[in-house]
């Protein structure tokens, strides 16, 4: 029913119309208008599906958004295949998303309908726990995911925690700007975090839907840039990109090559290769850190390099929104997007999952 639900309601409209008078037109015609088109996944490992689903109200401490665009992200196969222990079907992915307020409920008084705003992957947190009352609101204890612990994304309105909504500026597109609230955000983030300092070697491994923008972070923060990639295809990109140097991994050693540049103070690690990641550490300077920014699914090893170098590694998926947005806006740093309609999402999603879309898929669900 729910994909038919339009027909289904003026079928039986045009069965009943002349053998009830309370069934009146005007009602038929209301609930059309407030049926919005959706992506759902409907159970662990199931396929995305169109349906039409009533829009939901905001409550208090919430607002309900007119998509205009939602990034299609790898964190979506969080969704699409039930990473998560506790996700509860049906959900509705997506967490790179930008559109203009619609409605208000209660206690939102920052916000204003008709607002563009933006939701990236916190959806909330409740201003409580330790986490919270320390700041450190993405180590909330109770926390929200967008499109996970919460409906996403990938319809025609959603509903977001006031607290987890960010003012998106007049100077971006929104197409544009949706990559930034989930890819940008880490990938500056770890930038900054990594302890680098201008003039630093910096080397960014994986020249993807992240990479492509970490790279520009990356030159914009005056960093000395080196790419590490696979693919000899990627080599003009980088330099395009503004990279100083391209390694190619497979014909040559990228820690020995880094080594010969003097050793990378940072490498942000975007490519889920657990060997190439161990293998890296030895490209490190003295202290230097490699910060993975991505989900690998097998054990990363680790040799005595780092007790005698100091080196390090570690994890990241922090940052802020806001800063992100500011940086990008002023260095003019810009994700190139393929746009997809809603009623493509699988094939957005695919070419993501594959690695086949130019660099990030975004979905066009209104003007």
């Amino acid at each position: 029913m729910a994909i038919r639900h339009r027909r289904l309601i003026l079928l039986v409209y045009k069965i009943m119309r002349g053998k009830s008078a309370w069934f009146d037109k005007r009602k038929v015609q209301y609930e059309i208008i407030h049926a919005m088109k959706a992506i759902q996944v409907n159970k662990r490992g199931g396929d995305f599906e169109l349906v039409n689903k009533a829009i939901p109200n905001p409550n208090e401490n919430e607002i309900l958004i007119k998509v205009q665009v939602c990034g299609v992200c790898h964190g979506d196969a969080v969704t699409k295949e039930g990473y998560f222990p506790d996700m509860v079907y049906p959900k509705v992915p997506g967490h790179e998303v930008i559109g203009i307020v619609s409605k208000l409920g209660g206690n939102t008084q920052r916000w204003q309908v008709g607002q563009r705003v933006g939701v990236g992957w916190h959806g909330g947190h409740c201003n409580k726990c330790a986490a919270c009352l320390k700041g450190n609101f993405l180590g909330c204890e109770n926390s929200l995911t967008t499109g996970i612990s919460t409906h996403g994304g990938y319809a025609e309105y959603m509903v977001a925690r006031s607290e987890a909504v960010v003012s998106i500026p007049d100077e971006l597109n929104s197409a544009e700007a949706a990559p930034l609230l989930c890819a940008g955000r880490t990938t500056f983030g770890a930038l900054l975090n990594s302890g680098a300092r201008g003039g630093d070697l910096v080397a960014i491994h994986g020249l993807g839907g992240l990479g492509h923008l970490a790279v520009q972070y990356a030159v914009k923060l005056g960093f000395k840039t080196i790419v590490i990639s696979h693919s000899t295809e990627k080599e003009a990109l980088a330099y395009q990109l503004g990279a100083h140097a391209f390694i190619n991994s497979t014909t040559a050693d990228p820690a020995k090559e880094l080594k010969r540049f003097g050793g990378a103070k940072a490498i942000i690690s975007l490519a889920p290769d657990a060997k190439m990641i161990s293998h890296l550490v030895s490209g490190l300077c003295l202290d230097g850190q490699i910060i993975v920014v991505t989900a690998v699914n097998e054990p990363i090893q680790l040799n005595s390099n780092l007790l005698f170098s100091g080196a390090s590694i570690k994890g990241f998926a922090g940052g802020n929104i806001e800063d992100t947005m500011q940086f990008s806006m002023l260095t003019k740093v810009v994700p190139t997007v393929e746009v997809f309609p809603l009623e493509q999402a699988a094939t957005a999603y695919e070419k993501m999952m594959s690695s086949k879309v130019h660099f990030r898929a975004v979905l066009k669900i209104s003007d």
